[in-house]
């Protein structure tokens, strides 16, 4: 009762409190390049395949004989993928080049390209991914080291969901002062600005930021959580109803990325995604101004005085 008490009115002297502050402390100090890795190549992917697309020639074909309407050559599309409704087909301005044939079913969004002369579908749109757009996608799911790379980069998700959570925790700075750690006193000094950013956005942002700690752990080790769902909903090989179970596995996949939504959503991840940058910049600002600054202080200021002593010293033996 006394702890629970304490908390709520000056949690900084609850040791509870300050053991998590020292694991926030130091769980941002191991990660945080990490954390900044991964948060500029996040932002920096969102538009993979709006990039592809824009990096992607659509194939030759052979100009023989009448250029299809956009009606004949939806007609094609639809019954090449009949479970589809066309919604848009773009000529080249190359008669030598493939159309493409925009297709939806429900949220799914798909792009083909087809041969505007005979209907043939020749391929998927966007499959020649820039090498540069291609490493940054590697760097982030795998850090360049394919499955192995992966694993590590599940551990950094644990420790970057650690670093969520007791943040929440040690976020909270009493009853009669809680609100001020909502906003950014933009008349303060420069220290207590860059403490005012990081406790806000810490609290505006902590839905997104576990949201990617939690769907990064599921990404890098999918079996616990998969094989959570077969327990809980046995696989019944005569339903065709998809398991609720499945679903949630599926958009836990769908909004770690953002990839899979509009293009207002997708600018929102690739703004928001540099937030974890930003924490991470400035906690290591508070990092220096609170630990090592002092300390490298109080070491020049030993060092001085033992200089001086040792002036004093050889100044009385001469």
């Amino acid at each position: 009762m006394m702890l629970r008490k304490g908390f709520v009115r000056q949690p900084q002297k609850v040791w509870t409190r300050r053991a998590l502050f020292q694991i926030h402390l130091w769980t941002g100090i191991g990660v945080g390049l990490y954390v900044l890795m991964i948060s500029i190549t996040g932002s920096a992917i969102v538009f993979r395949r709006e990039i592809t697309r824009l990096a992607w020639t659509p194939p030759a074909v052979v100009a023989t004989g009448r250029l299809m309407t956009a009606e004949q050559l939806s007609g094609a599309a639809k019954k090449a993928y009949p479970r589809f409704d066309i919604t848009r087909v773009t000529f080249s301005r190359d008669p030598a080049r493939a159309a493409v044939v925009t297709m939806t079913r429900g949220q799914r969004q798909r792009e083909r390209a087809f041969d505007p002369y005979t209907g043939k579908d020749v391929g998927d749109v966007g499959t020649n991914e820039p090498k540069l757009l291609n490493w940054l996608v590697r760097l982030h799911d795998d850090l360049l080291a394919d499955h192995p790379g992966r694993l590590v980069n599940g551990a950094g998700a644990v420790l970057f969901t650690v670093l969520c959570l007791t943040g929440a925790v040690i976020w909270w700075p009493g009853i009669a002062r809680w609100w001020r750690s909502l906003f950014v006193w933009r008349k303060a000094g420069w220290k207590r600005f860059n403490w005012d950013l990081h406790s806000a956005l810490g609290f505006w942002m902590f839905a997104f930021v576990l949201m990617w700690g939690i769907s990064g752990i599921y990404l890098s080790y999918p079996e616990p959580l998969t094989n959570l769902v077969d327990y809980l909903q046995p696989l019944d090989p005569k339903s065709l109803e998809p398991r609720s179970g499945d679903e949630f596995l599926a958009w836990l996949a769908r909004i770690h990325f953002g990839r899979a939504y509009g293009t207002s959503i997708k600018w929102l991840y690739t703004i928001l995604g540099i937030v974890p940058a930003v924490l991470f910049v400035t906690g290591g600002i508070m990092w220096w101004n609170r630990v090592l600054r002092p300390a490298v202080q109080n070491n020049e200021r030993v060092k001085s005085e033992i200089e001086s002593v040792q002036t004093s010293d050889f100044t009385l033996e001469t």
